[in-house]
């Protein structure tokens, strides 16, 4: 199965920052490792996490330290290269 995306809505925030709804279609090894994600989020900060939150702070803490926009063509190298993109670790058969 191909993962595939579709933003549903964009908001701007006050703070500066947007905020997007997206569809997203994953495998389900994909949302399982989101949600030992969740997990350990949770024990971190000794409350419940939804998955949302899990892919939130993912998203927050791969982020490259600048905060303001790249110019499209040192954007667009950076997509290619793969740079700021983390992966979730892979889990085992096993538990």
């Amino acid at each position: 199965m191909k993962n595939t995306a579709q933003v549903s809505a964009m908001h701007a925030l006050p703070d500066g920052e947007a905020e997007l709804s997206l569809v997203i279609r994953l495998p389900w090894e994909d949302v399982a490792r989101l949600g030992q994600e969740a997990g350990r989020l949770a024990s971190q900060m000794q409350r419940p996490v939804t998955l949302d939150e899990a892919v939130s702070h993912r998203l927050r803490s791969a982020r490259p330290a600048a905060s303001h926009a790249k110019p499209a063509a040192e954007q667009s190298a950076s997509v290619s290269s793969g740079a700021g993109v983390t992966s979730l670790p892979r889990i085992s058969g096993t538990a």
